[in-house]
């Protein structure tokens, strides 16, 4: 399994690659299969977000799940893209670290492509759930908690 980490955005105020490896990791849970984890600035998050959902605006993460693998294939697992000024915006307005901030949606965007979703009620509460587990197993607090 292999995490491979793109920073496409400022970074000088990023956390550092290992990190973002270590949340990705974390988040897959010892499933086998590589990732990408690209962090992006605005533009390049609103042209994406616009292409694959309609929404013509960047938003914190998005999750691209690659096409299926082979039968016995560890294979790609997809790619995650994290917005940098989104996520920095966010952490600053919810009065969180931005670093646990980035972990969350870094986890929130592996769980995706590990085929976990958020549509219905209960979903999302299993979702969270697994979130705050995760996070938690990385010594980070509850991020759904106000």
């Amino acid at each position: 399994m292999s995490v491979e980490v793109q920073l496409a955005a400022p970074a000088h105020r990023l956390p550092k690659v290992r990190d973002f490896r270590l949340w990705a990791r974390q988040a897959l849970q010892g499933e086998s299969g590589d990732l990408c984890v690209r962090v992006v600035d605005a533009d390049e998050s609103q042209a994406l977000n616009g292409r694959y959902r309609g929404i013509d605006a960047p938003t914190n993460v998005l999750s691209f799940p690659a096409a299926a693998s082979l039968p016995g294939e560890a294979g790609l697992l997809g790619d995650i893209v994290v917005c940098a000024p989104v996520v920095e915006a966010e952490a600053a307005q919810q009065r969180k670290a931005a670093a646990e901030h980035f972990a969350h949606m870094v986890v929130h965007g592996v769980l995706h492509l590990r085929g976990h979703d958020h549509e219905a009620a209960d979903e999302a509460q299993a979702m969270e759930e697994l979130e705050t587990a995760i996070l938690g197993e990385l010594g980070m607090a509850d991020p759904h908690s106000a």
